[in-house]
Formats: structure tokens, sequence, C-alpha cells
């Protein structure tokens, strides 16, 4: 996989905003947030899109919904929070580094986009 701006902030070549950090994950504030809290939760590991993701991934994945939940409640929101994750272009995925965004701080409405 090539090198993103995600694995340069894991690397420590970017300056990020990191709230959180672990063996396999990472969460920063995202530069252009959406919402008052606008945090993103990284692997560690080089997966490009969710469904670039095998099955040996399955922890890993669970990590990241479980870490966002902390973090959420971390920064005062464990019970309103949404998470979102863009697989592809076509959705709105700018960075090629698998990311899930954590957006709280207003209210959202359904369906999103």
């Amino acid at each position: 996989m090539s090198e993103t701006l995600f694995s340069k902030i894991i690397n420590r070549e970017i300056p990020a905003d990191i709230v959180y950090e672990d063996e396999q994950c990472l969460a920063f504030r995202d530069v252009n947030p959406q919402a008052p809290v606008h945090i993103l939760v990284i692997p560690k590991k080089s997966i490009a899109m969710l469904t670039d993701a095998m099955e040996t991934d399955e922890a890993l994945l669970g990590h990241l919904l479980t870490t966002a939940s902390k973090v959420a409640k971390q920064e005062g929101f464990g019970d309103a929070f949404r998470l979102v994750v863009n697989n592809g272009a076509d959705s709105g995925q700018t960075v090629f580094h698998l990311h899930v965004h954590i957006l709280a701080g207003r209210s959202f409405s359904w369906p999103p986009g």
C-alpha cells in the first residue's frame, strides 16, 4: 500500500491532535470537522478500504468500533454520537486508509447524505 496522510500521522511525520493511541490504532481530531466533535479512528495496519479487509482483520475491525465508543465517552458523548465509514471515492472517501469518523456534539438527521 502506498504511503498516505494517515500513515504519515502514524509515523509522526505529520503532526495531529491525537486523543487516543494503543498498539492497534490511533484516534485524532479531524482538521476539517463536520461536527463540534469530529475524531478519526484509524488502524495502524494499512488497509485502504473496508472492502480490502480480510477475515483475519475481524478482531481489528471490532477493536476500531470499541475504541470509537471509548473515545466518544472520553469526549463526553458516550450516549450520543454517530460513526461513519466511507468506502471508496463515490462514497466520499478521500484518504485511502480505512478510518472511522466519530461525529458528536449536534443533532443528526436520517437518512444521512
